[in-house]
């Protein structure tokens, strides 16, 4: 079979980025961090709380070695080495009743802001540590209650060593983080390339080889057993290649019988025209047995012709490209009522009223053909009906098409012939017709980018609509 590719896409053997299986695992690691992330803000901001209370409650410790000093005094070595210890530059403890203990270094520089840790709330935390990572190192004041006892303790210090101490902790998440994400990923890859990503590869792989060999019965593919969606599709998949086979087995036979068709039709239209020959000479007979049977020998043998004309026609491989203009509709009436003879016809009423101006736009041999089949039908619809009977043709214009509606007052369609009313040897609304005519007009009117449909049947008649394009 020809190898039909969609323009701009790849190529079989994707990549494992470019497939299925390599995006997974991309949006699988992108969403685990895109997690890790949310996770990453508050813990970052409890973490600078906690190295706060942390400098408070080693600032509160050197406090006490100065309360214990005699005097509250001590050196300036040991003041300078408590503050060291504490990471801070200033240290205030307040005790109820008590005089305020103080430790500070010579020279500090002024705090620059003020942070309380007993009342920081969840998403001012996150904001405060985000602007300590942002920013540069700023010195700040930060208050607690007190860790031992009663009171509050006050301390003054840089950011710098806490944003370092932020900076190593936040590499230690992504670090871990990303050793999250890459065996989450893994494993939520393994899981989707198990049940999804293989699964359509093997039916993709089966597409493929069942494409360039469909009449293969080996190549149909052999569906899991199992409730899930991927095993449902696999045997919807088996049964739409069973159908696909069946209908190319179908298309070969009717190739082989329309080959063996043909050179029978050919044989047989010579031997009908010999058959044809002797009945016009049985026509003209004054033999009373002869004029008898001769007009229903006539009919058969112009039966048998026209199904022969007919199947000759019908199975040509595609009709021509219409050649579309601009005509009157009056023009094809004409031919049709000549060549059917339905002014003459003693039973039958032909009336077309009000079209000799009417323009279509169609292929005139098309349009030809698709009204005589139409008026033929309703011809031998009215001839076998029995009764004197009307055939109309009439004809509006809506906006971007025109409706032809052929009208006879015959009995209507049977029900049992509607539902393949259109199908070739199968749609035939009476006995030993072929159905090849609506076939053949409803192939010509879409062609055109039209239909012909049944419009209404009934005891009170039958119209037949075809809608050709403006």
């Amino acid at each position: 079979m020809a190898d039909i590719r969609v323009p701009g896409a790849p190529a079989p053997g994707l990549s494992l980025i470019r497939g299925l299986s390599g995006r997974l695992l991309l949006l699988t690691v992108l969403f685990v961090m895109l997690a890790e992330v949310f996770v990453f803000a508050p813990s970052v901001g409890r973490f600078r709380l906690t190295y706060l209370a942390d400098r408070l409650e080693a600032a509160q410790i050197a406090g006490l070695v100065l309360e214990a000093a005699p005097g509250a005094a001590v050196s300036a070595a040991l003041k300078e080495e408590l503050l060291m210890s504490a990471e801070v530059v200033s240290v205030a403890i307040r005790r109820p009743g008590r005089p305020v203990l103080m430790l500070m270094a010579e020279g500090h520089p002024p705090h620059e802001a003020t942070y309380s840790i007993g009342s920081a709330g969840f998403f001012s935390s996150i904001a405060d540590a985000l602007r300590a990572l942002a920013g540069p190192p700023r010195v700040i004041m930060a208050t607690g209650p007190a860790a031992f006892g009663e009171g509050s303790v006050e301390i003054v210090m840089s950011e710098a060593p806490m944003r370092a101490a932020m900076i190593d902790y936040g590499l230690r998440i992504l670090g871990l983080s990303i050793l999250i994400s890459l065996f989450t990923a893994a494993l939520v890859f393994l899981s989707l390339y198990l049940l999804l990503v293989k699964p359509l590869r093997r039916i993709t792989e089966n597409l493929t080889s069942f494409r360039d060999n469909p009449e293969d019965a080996s190549r149909v593919i052999v569906p899991r057993h199992g409730p899930d969606e991927i095993a449902q599709a696999e045997r919807e998949l088996a049964g739409m290649q069973a159908d696909v086979r069946a209908a190319l087995k179908q298309k070969d036979r009717l190739a082989a019988l329309g080959l063996a068709v043909a050179k029978i039709n050919h044989d047989l239209r010579n031997i009908l025209a010999s058959a044809q020959l002797v009945s016009d000479r049985l026509a003209v007979s004054t033999d009373p047995g002869v004029q008898r049977i001769a007009p229903r020998l006539v009919a058969a043998i112009d039966r048998a012709i026209a199904l022969c004309t007919n199947t000759l026609r019908y199975g040509r491989a595609e009709e021509r490209v219409p050649e579309r203009r601009r005509i009157r509709l009056s023009a094809p009436l004409r031919d049709i009522a000549s060549v059917l003879a339905l002014a003459e016809h003693p039973a039958i009423r032909w009336r077309v009223d009000g079209l000799d101006d009417f323009p279509v736009y169609a292929d005139p041999e098309h349009l030809f053909r698709i009204l005589i089949n139409l008026v033929r039908n309703a011809m031998q619809a009215l001839e076998d009906f029995g009764g004197p009977g009307e055939i109309a043709v009439t004809a509006r214009r809506r906006p971007g098409h025109v409706e032809i509606d052929v009208a006879d007052t015959g009995p209507g369609v049977p029900e049992t012939a509607r539902a393949h009313l259109f199908g070739a040897f199968v749609g035939s609304a009476r006995a030993g017709g072929s159905g090849l005519g609506l076939a053949i007009a409803r192939e010509l009117a879409r062609g055109h980018g039209g239909d012909v449909v049944l419009h209404r049947t009934g005891p009170e008649g039958t119209v037949f609509r075809v809608t050709l394009p403006d």
